[in-house]
């Protein structure tokens, strides 16, 4: 039987959420295709702040990596937005001009920011918060400018003006309402938050109205009702979204507000679907995260023709994701005549919660300061249930355990997600599960928001007794319980010789592995058997089996090698007329000081290669990347050490070399320290007659100055350290750890102990050159002549768009 061609339009939460339902149920029924206006794969939007305020990276909150839509055969076109929707012919049209036929379609293109229409809002320096480019643009600003202002004193504007604080801006929240987060907090938690955001730094603006941006070309600040105005450089627009219902509305679906779909999430015109942000079901448009999945899980059912009743409806909660502060708002906020509540209000400790009882039940609560009642009383509210049944079990001294082991089976443990108690205790029992990590990819739970962590933690304590090490080595991925040092045990104490065989002698949940436990395990193998072992292409990224990075817009990225950053004419000449020949939208002398071809389509990736006949920049690697260098002593006049020659040797010594994560150096020829030695992750700087060597350092969003490792005479001794200290970080680092990471986890003196021994030295660099023995020749001679790139594009399928 033919499957029937399954279109999804939009790559976000909700649409990916009912791809993972329909897979559950029927993996074969269906030949899906999903285009997505970002770049990028499946992300968890809700966690944004995270990125911004610096507690997290982008690569962290990816819910789906490329290699999951190429495990489950899904057509990924990234970057492409369908245009047009032919209802009649079952066919869909985007702006590549790509053509793409459909049984079934869903709609799941989420929502827009809401622009207020003001005068000046389309200055430079005006933004929203919405995706991983508003991130992106806003953490650039915060370079430059220092003094931003937030509209909106909701969820996302505050959580906005957190993460522009971490960047150290100076924020000032401006807000309609006299008190923050009004539609979830009544006026006590509103003024509450207000005094504990204040002390950390923020200022606020209430009561206040935006009437115009001011600037020229570039915003300098806002102008208020009142005529006063207010310094700016950055604008957040922050004041709520609008379903994304422009491309329904085209195709003569009936809208209101969202796209109108039943309880199984149909349109009126057969055969589309909608969910998530952009559909209205009974007069609501959700925004939260938990309603859009289980819109997601029904949707799924009825697709797959699984019996269920529809999607009935959500009771939403709200959690705000700020540091040092605890908020929880569910259903009903503020007393009517027919409701009554229960207070509790302990201004020494910034504690204050409130129940709202209609009728003898639970109808609402707004928590601050002590939020773990929350899912409880969430879950509660949902069912209906008597004030008493919470106030019975409510009491203080109760143990952790004592309240889990009191919460019924049905209890929700993760809103977000819909998981109870009873799922995870099944799966921990059925499954064997012994990590927070592991009941995550098995039940979702704390895939989402993450804040009921410690409640699958107190799970596990529950059902696992002393079984359960709460400050276990966390496993590296949920399809085993084994952690990184675990695994590396096993492959040498048994021999295992290939990822495959390492999945079933030890017993992987899944017999193909995972996006996050298939390129560990290639690395890991390669840096234990250097020369035996054949490196797995298909386990590694996509921009990593390309020699390339992927672009927002489908396109590559193509970074040729310029040890230390010198060039020559005939290099230059190379690169000219590949950029001419393969029509580069863009030429960029990079940070790494090397010349970027931007705008490379996936099928001349081998030929440009070729033409260019030179090695690559591993500008998408595990690996060394770059060596920045100064001018050095032949030409500057503070120079004292030939810093050109020692980063082409220390780029030339280790390219190719495989690390957990991106290597970055640098060499300085003087103190000045051009080359921003205090940043990398090695930074070699030039004294008068020594070398210093520095590490663990980072420049991006979570800044660490490096430390200084030792002091060295000559330029062997440098290459010789280096050598070590990389070889013990490919030893003992997890994969996707970065040095500045490992560094603070091993401790720098511990570190510096191991490479300042001569034994333990030598030991790491002999085993350093077999690593390199295995890597450099063979790798790169197949760059420099295409076969490689000409093998990966031929036989390596990459869910970026057409094959």
């Amino acid at each position: 039987m033919a499957k029937q061609k399954l279109v999804v339009i939009g790559n976000g939460m909700a649409g990916i959420r009912t791809l993972e339902e329909i897979l559950k149920q029927k993996p074969e029924a269906f030949d899906i295709t999903v285009f997505g206006t970002e770049p990028y794969p499946n992300y968890n939007r809700i966690q944004l702040s995270k990125v911004l305020q610096g507690d997290t990276s982008v690569s962290d909150i990816t819910l789906n990596e490329w290699h999951w839509y190429e495990d489950n055969n899904i057509r990924l076109y990234p970057g492409e937005t369908v245009t047009e929707i032919d209802k009649e012919n079952k066919q869909v049209f985007t702006d590549k001009k790509r053509t793409e036929p459909y049984d079934k379609m869903i709609i799941a293109t989420g929502s827009h920011p809401f622009i207020l229409p003001l005068p000046g809002a389309d200055k430079e320096g005006v933004t929203a918060f919405r995706d991983i480019k508003d991130c992106e643009k806003m953490m650039d600003y915060s370079n430059k400018y220092k003094k931003a202002a937030v509209i909106g004193g909701g969820l996302l504007g505050l959580e906005a003006a957190r993460g522009l604080l971490n960047l150290g801006m100076d924020v000032d929240v401006v807000h309609l309402a006299d008190s923050l987060m009004e539609r979830q907090l009544d006026e006590t938690a509103g003024k509450m938050l207000q005094e504990s955001l204040e002390e950390q730094g923020m200022n606020f603006l209430l009561n206040r109205q935006t009437s115009e941006i001011m600037g020229d070309d570039r915003v300098t600040g806002l102008r208020f009702a009142d005529g006063e105005e207010l310094k700016a450089d950055l604008v957040i627009m922050a004041v709520g979204v609008k379903p994304n219902v422009g491309l329904a509305k085209q195709t003569g679906i009936p809208i209101h507000r969202g796209i109108l779909v039943n309880d199984y999430m149909e349109t009126e015109i057969p055969d589309i679907y909608a969910v998530g942000e952009c559909a209205e079901h009974r007069n609501v448009v959700y925004g939260l995260v938990a309603p859009l999945y289980e819109q997601g899980q029904e949707l799924a059912k009825h697709i797959c023709g699984t019996p269920g009743e529809g999607y009935q409806g959500s009771v939403v909660s709200t959690q705000l994701k700020v540091s040092g502060v605890d908020v929880f708002s569910t259903g009903q906020i503020v007393e009517d005549e027919r409701t009554k509540a229960i207070r509790t209000y302990d201004d020494w400790n910034g504690v204050y919660q409130k129940l709202i009882i209609d009728e003898g039940k639970l109808s609402g609560a707004v928590l601050f300061g002590d939020t773990k009642d929350g899912n409880r009383l969430l879950s509660l509210i949902k069912k209906g249930a008597d004030v008493e049944e919470f106030l019975e079990s409510d009491r203080s001294d109760e143990s952790a355990m004592d309240m889990i082991a009191s919460m019924p089976e049905e209890e929700l443990i993760c809103g977000c997600n819909g998981v109870s108690k009873g799922t995870i205790v099944e799966a921990i029992q059925s499954q064997g599960l012994t990590s927070v990590e592991q009941v995550k990819g098995c039940t979702n739970a704390s895939r989402s928001c993450g804040t009921c962590q410690s409640l699958v933690s107190d799970l596990l304590e529950y059902t696992l007794g002393d079984e359960y090490i709460k400050d276990q080595k966390e496993a590296i991925c949920s399809c085993t319980t084994l952690s990184r040092d675990e695994v590396i045990e096993e492959i040498k104490e048994k021999g295992l010789k290939t990822t495959r065989e390492v999945m079933n002698v030890l017993g992987w949940e899944s017999a193909e592995g995972c996006s996050k436990c298939k390129p560990a395990l290639n690395y890991y193998m390669g840096m234990l058997n250097p020369t035996e072992y054949e490196d797995e292409k298909e386990s590694r990224y996509v921009n990593e089996r390309l020699h390339a990075n992927i672009q927002k817009d489908g396109t590559f990225s193509v970074v040729p090698r310029m040890y230390g950053g010198v060039t020559d004419s005939d290099s230059l000449r190379k690169i000219a007329d590949a950029a001419e020949k393969y029509e580069a939208g863009m030429i960029k002398v990079t940070g790494g000081q090397r010349i970027d071809l931007l705008g490379i389509k996936k099928e001349d990736l081998p030929d440009i290669w070729r033409d260019l006949d030179m090695p690559s920049g591993a500008a998408y690697a595990k690996g060394l990347r770059t060596v920045k260098t100064c001018v050095g002593a032949d030409f500057c006049r503070f120079g004292t050490q030939n810093s050109v020659g020692m980063g082409i040797d220390l780029e030339k010594k280790f390219e190719g070399l495989q690390t957990p994560h991106k290597i970055k150096m640098s060499v300085s020829a003087c103190p000045r320290n051009c080359a921003e030695g205090g940043v990398k992750d090695v930074g070699v700087i030039g004294l008068d007659g020594v070398w210093e060597i520095y590490v663990g350092g980072n420049g991006g969003t979570e800044l660490r100055k490096a430390d200084l490792l030792t002091k060295v005479e000559t330029s062997e001794e440098v290459i010789e350290y280096v050598g070590a200290y990389l070889q013990y970080y490919r030893e003992t680092a997890n994969y996707l750890e970065r040095t500045s990471k490992w560094v603070e986890r091993m401790g720098v003196d511990h570190v510096r102990e191991v490479v300042e021994d001569g034994n333990q030295r030598d030991e790491l660099n002999e085993r350093m050159e077999v690593a390199l023995s295995a890597v450099q020749e063979p790798w790169s001679e197949a760059v420099n002549n295409g076969t490689l790139l000409k093998e990966l594009y031929e036989k390596v399928h990459v869910p970026t768009g057409s094959k």
